[in-house]
């Protein structure tokens, strides 16, 4: 299990060396799974250091970035690779103006530090003046090794990049954001009562209250749902469900669990997207859309196997 870290000072309760990957890690790419390895792969305790909120938002030189995966979520997948702890800065206005080695050394004074491991390109610090030679000259000085991992690139040699995964999950395209993540895209999330209407039209499902900017076309999807471990096939509607509630200005996820009937509400599900079924529409009536309903669950049932 995963233990969130939310002060750089709680690195000195750690067992030496503390191995960091440092970087924002929004949507946990192929690109992030090189870097975790690069510390997970030594002796000692690998953690990963990011920044909460996104330093765009308090820096504002340009708009924030949707958000791939909430905090929750983003410690989930972590875990799941081998990291044991997740220490999440605060960046604010301090943060902002610290210089580069000066933040470098906080770490350092803070633990047995062991490396640092950062990806091709990073900058840091006031005015973005730290960068991979700062590091390996205070690595000299310091006595940590500095692994500066080189850009992961997918089959056609591009780049693999949480900016490429948000183009790719507003284009819709499953297949790519699963090739650039190196897992289907997946949200994680807790099971709300909702108004239970799923239920009354004769096909229950699991509602979850949303907690990232969702990016992915609203529509129905064949979907994997991980419960505590145990995996069952489904058919998910992201959307504002325009037939029974008309005028809904926000998106739900309702996921309709095959061969399930379980009370399941305030659990935490990781619902994965596996295939595109069709857009979100309006229909008739409850019954135009319940008949709709069963063609999607068959073939969700088809697509998933």
């Amino acid at each position: 299990m995963i233990r969130p870290l939310e002060e750089i000072g709680e690195l000195a309760a750690l067992p030496g060396p503390v191995n960091l990957a440092i970087g924002i890690f929004d949507g946990v790419h192929q690109g992030h799974v090189a870097l975790i390895d690069a510390v997970t792969g030594r002796s000692g305790t690998p953690v990963v250091l990011t920044f909460d909120p996104h330093p765009a938002e308090v820096l504002g030189v340009a708009a924030a970035p949707g958000q791939i995966t909430t905090s929750c979520h983003k410690m989930h997948v972590l875990g799941r690779l081998g990291v044991k702890f997740l220490l999440s800065v605060e960046f604010n206005h301090l943060r902002a103006v610290q210089k580069a080695e000066d933040f470098v050394r906080e770490i350092a004074a803070s633990c047995d530090l062991g490396c640092i491991a950062v990806g091709g390109g990073f900058r840091f610090g006031k005015g973005r003046e730290g960068d991979v030679e700062l590091l390996l000259s205070l690595g000299r000085q310091l006595g940590f090794d500095v692994c500066d991992i080189d850009p992961v690139c997918d089959g056609e040699g591009r780049v693999v990049s949480s900016t490429r995964v948000r183009a790719a999950l507003e284009a819709g395209d499953l297949d790519l954001v699963a090739g650039l993540l190196g897992r289907p895209y997946s949200l994680l999330g807790k099971v709300d009562e909702g108004r239970r209407l799923g239920r009354k039209i004769g096909f229950p499902t699991a509602n979850l209250a949303l907690r990232a900017q969702e990016l992915l076309p609203c529509g129905v999807y064949a979907v994997g749902v991980d419960l505590d471990g145990e995996y069952i096939d489904g058919v998910a509607n992201l959307g504002t469900r325009p037939t029974i509630s008309p005028g809904q200005d926000y998106p739900l996820l309702e996921v309709h669990l095959f061969d399930f009937n379980r009370d399941i509400y305030g659990l935490e599900i990781e619902v994965f997207f596996k295939a595109h079924i069709r857009a979100e529409r309006a229909f008739e009536g409850i019954d135009a859309l319940r008949e709709q309903i069963a063609k999607d669950i068959e073939i969700a049932q088809s697509l998933l196997g």
